[in-house]
């Protein structure tokens, strides 16, 4: 497969009009050249390939199981299913934002703090009398502006992502603290609102309805759209990116303003489901999305991962969690095979790298 930096490199002059190159950094498979053969040796170097399978195999292992043991293992009853389907979007929606910042080259760890300030801004917004849509879009104005700080202050002052979003995490969650003096505050909407954002759609939870609207979204931007392809250039090689034209700036902001965003619409979908929010909300959330992601194949130094990555990479730690939930086991197992799955993630997408260069 060829270097995604050169391949874009080379492509980007020759996309005028935002036309999409054709180049190898978002993962399509080869044309007829090479036949099956060739299209299942491009498969298996990819990345997302490897969770895809796993994911796989734990559904089929996990519905036979729970086939098998109706009343020990619950895992394909209908009340075990809708809550599985309630819980994946919230870290999977935080998790597209980072994921893009990530394919960027940057880290944001303030996206838990986020979560709870949108949540709490969102609550506030609609007691204080404004309409719920109103609220809404006047939470997604602030979250966007926290993600354009952040960018501002690591590109224009030169600060590495990890210590200004470490010091936006602490700010924000500060904030909270001292807004809410530890209260709950209760967000209640009208039931119109309720059953667009977490009501069913055909007999699906309408928040898991989202998220796949928000993959398909983040999909086509990342893979079909110049911008999509500036930020995988940006990640995989800056000084490429400059060579070629690219507002390596405007990029690195606009993927923090999609973090921000995602942590926003997390918190949205969050604090609608469970009519309130708490400033003990979101803590950790960053470390998770962070690790949904490299699950599902994104590289840490930027550059590479896709979007069915970061779905699957979501699926799969609530699949786990869900399990251990049914078979009663202490909680500290989740974080064992979370902390093994991750390094065994790093080390396999580490050895792909270094076998297409």
């Amino acid at each position: 497969m060829p270097d995604p930096v050169r391949a874009l490199g080379a492509g980007a002059r020759e996309a005028p009009g935002g036309s999409r190159p054709d180049s190898a950094v978002s993962p399509r498979a080869p044309a007829a050249a090479g036949g099956l053969a060739g299209r299942l040796r491009w498969l298996r170097r990819q990345p997302a390939t490897n969770i895809v399978a796993l994911v796989v195999v734990v559904q089929i292992a996990c519905i036979v199981l729970g086939l098998i043991f109706p009343n020990d293992f619950r895992y394909v009853s209908e009340t075990n299913v809708a809550l599985v389907l309630k819980a994946i979007p919230v870290l999977g929606v935080t998790a597209l934002g980072v994921g893009v910042l990530m394919i960027s080259g940057e880290f944001d760890l303030s996206v838990g703090s986020v979560y709870v300030v949108t949540s709490y801004a969102l609550a506030l917004l609609y007691l204080a009398g404004l309409p719920v849509w109103l609220a809404v879009a006047l939470t997604l104005l602030i979250g966007g502006a926290i993600g354009a700080v952040n960018g501002l202050v690591t590109v224009r002052m030169a600060i590495p992502s990890f210590i200004a979003t470490l010091g936006s995490m602490m700010v924000l969650r500060g904030l909270v603290r001292w807004v809410s003096e530890g209260r709950s505050v209760s967000f209640h909407p009208p039931d119109g609102f309720v059953a667009i954002v977490t009501g069913s759609v055909l007999g699906i939870n309408a928040e898991f309805v989202w998220y796949v609207a928000l993959v398909l979204l983040v999909g086509v931007i990342l893979h079909r759209t110049r911008l999509g392809n500036h930020m995988y250039l940006v990640g995989g090689s800056e000084k490429t990116a400059r060579a070629v034209g690219v507002d390596v700036s405007r990029v690195k902001i606009t993927a923090f303003v999609f973090s921000s965003l995602g942590a926003t619409l997390a918190g949205i979908l969050s604090t609608t489901r469970v009519n309130s929010v708490t400033a003990s909300q979101g803590i950790g959330f960053e470390l998770k999305a962070i690790t949904v992601c490299v699950i599902g194949g994104l590289f840490l130094s930027g550059g590479r991962g896709t979007i069915i990555g970061i779905f699957v990479g979501a699926c799969l730690m609530y699949t786990v969690e869900d399990v251990l939930l049914l078979l009663r086991a202490p909680g500290f197992y989740l974080e064992v095979f979370i902390g093994i799955i991750l390094v065994g993630a790093v080390v396999v997408n580490t050895w792909l790298a270094r076998k297409n260069r």
